[in-house]
């Protein structure tokens, strides 16, 4: 690095980016829970940066759905609703399933390795209380088998749905599909995927999604019976 970019300074573009990038981490971490209110000038704290670019990250995740402005009340992050859960797994399976075929018609050794390795890295993921680890790692998975497709538009909604999920959904209220059930559907879809064979491949993919919106619809709904006792 030269030292005419060592020292160049950040721009406000730069600044906001960091703030961004940094209130994701807080929403993946569980730092940041729904139907809470934020206080940017406690993020800014947090942050160690002014309040300005923060606010300009939420403007940014507003626009995504991940927060709310109310009118002279502040920030808030968005509820749980199983209605939004519902349709992101109901759009997530449409664009796989979609991409799958295109995937497999294109699929190489360097592919399909690339894949595997995918795939090894999620098997492998450290399974601790809030699977951060195994959450990304599944992502990862679902976006390499989608990227190897090259249709860009669908990556990307496809990226954003993901978004959607991982960060204002907590861990373990979206991975409480019994873990041998999800790595045993993950090994069958790669088989089927390296034997070209798209039919298994695409209804194992119908099936292994459809489990996990099963499990997290009932997460929620009993998250959702849980509250409404306490304020009984």
């Amino acid at each position: 690095m030269d030292k005419k970019t060592k020292n160049k300074k950040k721009s406000k573009d730069d600044f906001t980016q960091e703030a961004y990038m940094g209130i994701r981490r807080m929403f993946f971490l569980n730092e940041i829970i729904p139907g809470q209110k934020i206080s940017y000038g406690d993020l800014a704290k947090r942050l160690k940066m002014s309040t300005t670019p923060v606010i300009q990250a939420l403007k940014r995740l507003e626009y995504q759905g991940l927060v709310r402005h109310e009118a002279n009340r502040g920030y808030y992050t968005e509820n749980i609703s199983l209605k939004e859960i519902t349709e992101i797994y109901d759009f997530r399976e449409l664009i796989e399933t979609s991409l799958l075929p295109k995937t497999i018609s294109r699929m190489d050794k360097k592919g399909l390795k690339l894949l595997k390795k995918s795939l090894d890295s999620h098997l492998a993921a450290v399974r601790d209380i809030y699977l951060k680890e195994r959450l990304l790692k599944d992502m990862e998975f679902h976006l390499v088998l989608a990227t190897l497709s090259g249709c860009t538009i669908q990556i990307n909604t496809l990226k954003s749905l993901f978004d959607l999920l991982y960060l204002k959904y907590r861990g373990n209220i979206l991975f409480v599909t019994p873990m041998d059930t999800v790595d045993s559907e993950h090994i069958k879809l790669y088989e089927y995927i390296a034997d070209a064979n798209v039919e298994d491949a695409t209804r194992i993919l119908k099936q292994h999604i459809s489990n996990v919106k099963e499990h997290a619809i009932i997460s929620i709904e009993r998250i959702n019976k849980e509250k409404n006792s306490r304020t009984l």
